[in-house]
């Protein structure tokens, strides 16, 4: 069980500040000092250290505050269980990148939910960065990303594979044969935001091939789907999006995608949670359900 020692310890890690933590927890510096003495003491090491009036994680350290951010988050759901026994409904804290979220995972989701009256589910759309935040923070129990991790810190299951496709507006000359990549740099690119999971892997693409963003004519960025997809059909750019959120509008006929040659751009979108977590076993099973979910939408 976690103490009052290990959240001042868990704070320190988030703000490296003795001073911000003992305002935080409402409690006086020399106490934060103390905590964290005593947890040097029991694991026999140096937990921080302090160069250039810095504050930081040794690496005991890093293991100590990995360890106990997994087992701070499998309290809480501990609780919840303990909870759940007499009639209260499970909370599930469910991450999603905007991609994920909004055209692979939504529809699934609403039908497991739809079959499990005994959970509340808390989702939070986000960039892969935000949602790594706050997995480590507890606000999150898993996440379903597009974008890359370290897969040292977390434990994780594939969801499905997805395609980046390149679009362009109906009648654009660019949909009327294959392109090279490389040909397309001559054009208007409508790009997400950096942090994005989609601007990431087509980062990763371009690298692959010595190439960048700053190779494109010009670019503009937006965080929203829904008006780079607006912009690209009324002819302002070229856009790189997931297959599945262009699908419709490649069929209806609103958006043409761009035939590229050379192999397609496909990456994972995976479920990761803290790794070394109690719950991995129901992580894997929520995982498997949601996609007999998909299979029945």
């Amino acid at each position: 069980m976690q103490d009052f020692r290990t959240e001042t310890f868990l704070d320190v890690c988030d703000t490296l500040s003795y001073t911000r933590t003992a305002q935080r927890l409402n409690i006086t510096q020399p106490a934060v000092s103390q905590h964290i003495s005593h947890l040097e003491a029991v694991y026999g090491t140096k937990l921080f250290s302090y160069s250039n009036r810095r504050l930081s994680l040794t690496e005991a350290g890093e293991v100590l505050r990995d360890a106990l951010t997994v087992m701070a988050h499998d309290e809480r759901l501990v609780k919840e269980r303990i909870a759940a026994l007499s009639g209260k409904r499970r909370t599930i804290g469910f991450g999603a990148t905007m991609t994920a979220g909004e055209y692979v995972i939504a529809r699934p989701l609403a039908r497991f939910l739809q079959q499990r009256p005994d959970l509340q589910v808390k989702v939070v759309a986000s960039g892969t960065d935000d949602l790594l935040a706050l997995l480590h923070e507890g606000v999150l129990d898993c996440a379903l990303v597009e974008g890359f991790f370290d897969k040292g810190y977390y434990d994780w299951e594939v969801y499905c594979t997805e395609q980046l496709v390149a679009v362009c507006a109906p009648g654009c000359r660019l949909a009327e044969e294959p392109q090279r990549l490389e040909g397309l740099l001559g054009e208007h690119l409508i790009v997400r935001e950096p942090g994005s999971g989609t601007r990431a892997v087509l980062e990763h693409a371009l690298a692959a091939r010595n190439l960048s963003l700053d190779g494109f004519a010009r670019t503009t960025e937006v965080t929203s789907i829904s008006i780079i997809k607006a912009l690209v059909e009324s002819g302002y750019g070229i856009a790189f999006l997931y297959e599945s959120a262009v699908r419709a509008e490649c069929t209806a006929g609103t958006l043409r995608a761009i035939e590229l040659d050379g192999p397609a751009i496909e990456h994972d979108m995976t479920f990761i949670w803290l790794r070394g977590s109690l719950f991995e076993r129901e992580f894997r099973g929520l995982v498997h359900e949601l996609a007999v979910c998909a299979g029945e939408v």
